[in-house]
């Protein structure tokens, strides 16, 4: 009972803090605009998921947040009013302290965005969301128009580089293949067939040879042991045996035609050419003279006959040498053009994946372009709010209440947990091991009593005279105690 006072005082003040807090904090007014991450219209692509449209939402989040936006809007709409005092970074807290963004959405969800704004001017409130709106809709536009063009910029260089390295491949291919064009592998399976096609011919005019040497050491054997040379001994020539052939079917064409016939006059002509060819041959001129004519003129023949053949070994010889040194050379080439040709299809993989991102890219452009792609979209606008969001009075009165009876009780225990003084017969008994015969209870004296009588008095006289003096007060000089309490009533959100 000695502590009842204290701890009403504890009590009363803290309630009528709480009170005093609640009816005078000014009122607060919050309104909110709620946007939508529509799919794109035209396009499918992974850019669409929910995942990239909750990260795009949290980019234009921390732009929008940023100080120099932040400042620039509440300078723009005169969010603190035209003579504060505050300073830039205290309305840069109060901005971000005031600004609510929540995000919902996952997976078969739709994506959504709010956007709050709290501030004592319902106008000033819908106005910041407003533009908070207008900022969130340009920056997805720029950021997706953005990414777009710089992803179609990207490809056309990247198009652009991998055509001239193609080129260049394609180049240094041309220039292998010129500097070795006779043993490339692709000619490989040509040059062993010629191959193989010289080497019987070297082997049959290796056998001519033969034949014709032998020929001409028997001829001149026979010369040397007869004196005489045989007629058919010489071998005729091309020229001669086909003069001889038309000669046989002119006989024989004689006993069918008639002399003036087409067929005999063009035998006849021919036969003429073969003539004049076989006398055009004449005697070689290095030929050594035997004393013979027919002996030289056979002889003659041979040599010549030989000399060809010599002369197609040589080239024979010539080209099959050509052959292996090309076909030797191919196995290089063929690794060395197995890398060119590598390289090129490497290159040549990388410019047709460009060039199909680049047609994507372009048609991503033009669907961000044209709007036609994932996009924001306000589903429902800020508008200006009829009735206070904040503060909650009711709280703010229970919270003042709760601290006095916080404050009541703490002071009590306090004082209980440090008061050291014997108040019971079983203290005594605890602490002195002693039992008491008799408790003799606390005797005021007159004058502790005339004092209590005292106080009580003037709080009777203070209920009684002062509280209806003040009461009466208020009434007649601040405002009529009807509506005065209507309007607590009011801010305590009672009525």
């Amino acid at each position: 009972m000695r502590r009842l006072p204290v701890m009403l005082a504890l009590f009363i003040i803290c309630s009528a803090f709480g009170a005093a807090w609640a009816i005078r904090a000014p009122a607060t007014y919050s309104t909110s605009a709620r946007l939508l991450v529509e799919n794109p219209r035209i396009l499918e692509s992974r850019d669409s998921s929910a995942d990239s449209a909750n990260e795009m939402l949290q980019v234009i989040e921390q732009q929008l947040m940023t100080r120099a936006n932040l400042i620039d809007v509440a300078n723009k709409l005169n969010v603190f009013g035209q003579n504060n005092t505050l300073s830039v970074d205290e309305k840069l807290d109060e901005m971000r302290a005031n600004t609510t963004i929540r995000r919902t959405g996952g997976r078969d969800e739709a994506t959504m965005m709010t956007v709050s704004f709290t501030s004592p001017d319902p106008r000033i409130a819908a106005a910041v969301v407003n533009e908070f709106t207008t900022l969130i809709l340009g920056s997805n536009t720029r950021n997706r128009v953005g990414v777009a063009e710089n992803r179609l910029a990207f490809f056309q260089q990247e198009v652009e580089r991998l055509a001239q390295d193609l080129d260049g491949q394609n180049a240094r291919i041309l220039e292998f293949k010129r500097a070795n064009a006779d043993a490339l592998p692709e000619n490989l399976q040509y040059r062993q067939d010629r191959q193989s096609l010289l080497q019987e011919r070297m082997a049959r005019l290796e056998s001519d040879l033969a034949v014709l040497q032998a020929q001409r050491a028997e001829m001149v054997r026979l010369f040397e042991q007869t004196g005489n040379v045989p007629s058919n001994a010489a071998p005729q020539t091309p020229e001669q045996q086909q003069l001889v052939a038309l000669r046989a079917e002119l006989n024989s064409v004689l006993g069918i035609y008639a002399e003036d016939s087409p067929r005999v006059r063009t035998l006849r002509n021919r036969i003429a050419s073969a003539e004049r060819a076989v006398q055009a041959q004449g005697n070689p001129a290095d030929t050594a003279n035997s004393g013979n004519s027919l002996l030289d003129v056979n002889l003659s023949q041979i040599d010549s006959r030989v000399s060809a053949l010599q002369n197609e070994m040589a080239q024979a010889n010539q080209e099959l040498e050509n052959l292996r040194a090309s076909i030797s050379a191919t196995a290089a080439n063929t690794i060395a053009l197995g890398s060119l040709e590598r390289d090129h299809q490497n290159i040549q993989d990388r410019y047709n994946a460009a060039v199909a991102s680049l047609d994507q890219a372009r048609q991503v452009e033009r669907v961000e372009t044209s709007a036609q792609g994932q996009r924001i979209t306000v589903i429902e606008a800020a508008s200006v709010p009829g009735q206070p969001s904040g503060p909650n009075r009711k709280k703010i009165a229970l919270a003042g209440i709760s601290l006095g009876l916080g404050l009541a009780g703490g002071f009590f225990a306090l004082m209980e947990l440090l008061n050291n003084a014997i108040r019971r017969p079983a203290e005594l008994r605890s602490r002195f091991q002693i039992t008491p015969l008799a408790v003799i209870p606390y005797i005021e004296g007159r004058a502790e009593r005339r004092r209590r009588q005292a106080v009580l008095m003037a709080a009777i006289l203070a209920v009684a005279i002062i509280i209806p003096l003040g009461l009466w007060g208020i009434h007649t000089q601040y405002m009529p105690l009807d509506i005065l309490a209507q309007k607590i009533v009011t801010r305590l959100g009672l009525g």
